[in-house]
């Protein structure tokens, strides 16, 4: 337990990091670093239960997309700038670091680091993708509803 106290602190920390590269300021800075500590503690509570690597990133992608949407309509800001440095936590950097390694080996390993960090990138994309499409399907119907009121 205490690593994980450990672990998500030091995702907050990291995601504060790239909130600064990316000229985050004010709240949003605070706001980038807490989204980024909730992403890994997501992310580790899903792993706890699911024990799948790709659903537990699937879904904290999603997840953190959706507060992103929702953290930029309310601060008024890019999406990006809250979704990127939350993300940053999850990013497959250790097994896209094996990839690379295994390809200047040249020890036959490639294919299977390779594979897995497509599926860690896939799941990322895929949970943002899918978080997206439900917000731009939300604002579709609410303001299909008021569209319909103000006839």
């Amino acid at each position: 337990m205490k690593l994980a106290i450990y672990q998500v602190l030091f995702a907050s920390v990291i995601a504060l990091c790239f909130a600064v590269v990316f000229n985050v300021r004010g709240k949003k800075l605070i706001v980038s670093a807490l989204g980024g500590g909730f992403a890994w503690a997501a992310y580790l509570a899903l792993y706890a239960l699911a024990g799948s690597m790709f659903l537990s990133i699937f879904t904290t992608a999603l997840l953190s997309s959706l507060l992103s949407e929702l953290l930029a309509r309310k601060l008024r800001a890019p999406v990006t700038v809250f979704l990127v440095p939350m993300l940053i936590p999850i990013f497959p950097g250790g097994d896209l670091y094996y990839a690379a390694a295994s390809l200047v080996r040249d020890d036959g390993s490639f294919s299977k680091a390779a594979a897995l960090v497509l599926k860690e990138a896939g799941a990322i994309a895929g949970g943002i993708i899918v978080a997206a499409t439900l917000v731009q399907i939300y604002y579709r119907i609410k303001f299909a509803k008021y569209a319909k009121r103000r006839r």
